[in-house]
């Protein structure tokens, strides 16, 4: 079966090769087509089941309105959020997303990268992993569009979407304190990422504006290597203190669930005995006997926002554009009251 061009739809409308480029490139209304001539183009491209050669488009264009996402791990609900919405977005501005996930490698989150550059993407949003700074620094001298995403860091000058996250587990501190909470302990990964060091920062701001005086045995920096271990370790320290806490804070959705799982093992009542308050949500938390108080992150609006500085990059060259956008308290029945 022959292909259909545009010279076929040219000679069955009966006009110019030109004109049919014009409207089925979206530029009629640019070009004075009028918008009889626009309708028979169209009408006959449906009938005589044109499709068109996307990679001399591509080429024609220096654009293959494909642009690659990387994120850290597709198994959490941040990840698979994000992606969604960014799909969305990006659907909108007629563009294909491209995805991989780094698993937190920095090995992985490199190979990905190097794979959708050579896949001629227009441009990159990148969920960065930890001491991926050179990556980034290379990406910047290679002249490769380019936006981070929930990640950066402040010593590398780029274009960046990310959450408040100082202000998050502020004022989730400061909500615990007004229910009556005098002791409160924070999970935390023990990391060097920047957004990680700015939660625990608003934690510690909280306290000391409310006149809490801070106990080192409150922070516990968990090895990711051994997350439900540290977390056994630091819960069993804070309940059996002789001034026990009263609320824990677990500054992501993976430790908030293994400190979940420990106090449901050991039968400890939230919020009866511990109240318990999470950053992010999690599938999981469905699963335990009480609604879980959790920071909740605007997924749609930092997905939009991803895609609409990058593509503004692709077409405008330059911008510069660092946004941080606010996480909401989603109350459940995990806290005090």
């Amino acid at each position: 079966m022959k292909k259909v061009g545009l010279k076929d739809i040219a000679e069955h409308v009966g006009v110019s090769i030109a004109l049919v480029s014009y409207v089925l490139n979206g530029q009629a209304e640019q070009k004075q087509v009028s918008k009889g001539n626009a309708e028979k183009i169209k009408k006959a491209a449906e009938e005589l089941n044109y499709r068109p050669n996307q990679i001399a488009k591509s080429l024609k264009m220096l654009k293959t309105h494909t642009i690659g996402l990387v994120v850290a791990d597709i198994n959490y609900r941040f990840s698979t959020g994000i992606t969604r919405a960014i799909e969305a977005e990006a659907k909108k501005a007629n563009y294909t997303v491209l995805f991989g996930s780094s698993n937190e490698s920095g090995d992985t989150f490199e190979e990905l990268v190097n794979a959708l550059i050579n896949r001629q993407v227009d441009g990159l949003i990148l969920v960065p992993v930890e001491n991926s700074q050179p990556q980034i620094r290379m990406l910047q001298k290679s002249g490769v569009p380019f936006v981070l995403l929930d990640r950066y860091f402040p010593e590398v000058q780029a274009n960046y979407i990310a959450l408040d996250n100082y202000k998050a587990a502020y004022d989730a501190t400061t909500y615990l304190i007004k229910q009556g909470h005098k002791r409160i302990a924070f999970f935390n990964y023990q990391t060097t990422f920047y957004h990680l060091h700015q939660r625990n920062q608003g934690y510690l701001d909280a306290l000391k504006d409310n006149g809490i005086e801070f106990k080192k045995h409150w922070l516990w920096q968990v090895n990711s290597g051994d997350r439900a271990g540290d977390i056994k370790f630091g819960l069993e320290t804070i309940l059996n203190h002789h001034e026990p806490c009263d609320a824990a804070f677990f500054a992501t959705d993976t430790l908030a669930i293994n400190g979940l799982k420990y106090l449901n093992k050991h039968n400890i009542n939230v919020p009866g005995q511990l109240s318990v308050i999470s950053f992010d949500e999690s599938e999981a938390f469905e699963l335990f006997y009480c609604p879980v108080t959790h920071l909740r992150q605007p997924l749609e609006q930092m997905g939009k926002a991803a895609v609409e500085t990058l593509v503004g990059l692709i077409d405008h060259d330059k911008i510069s554009r660092q946004v941080s956008l606010q996480s909401r308290l989603v109350l459940g029945k995990s806290c005090r009251e």
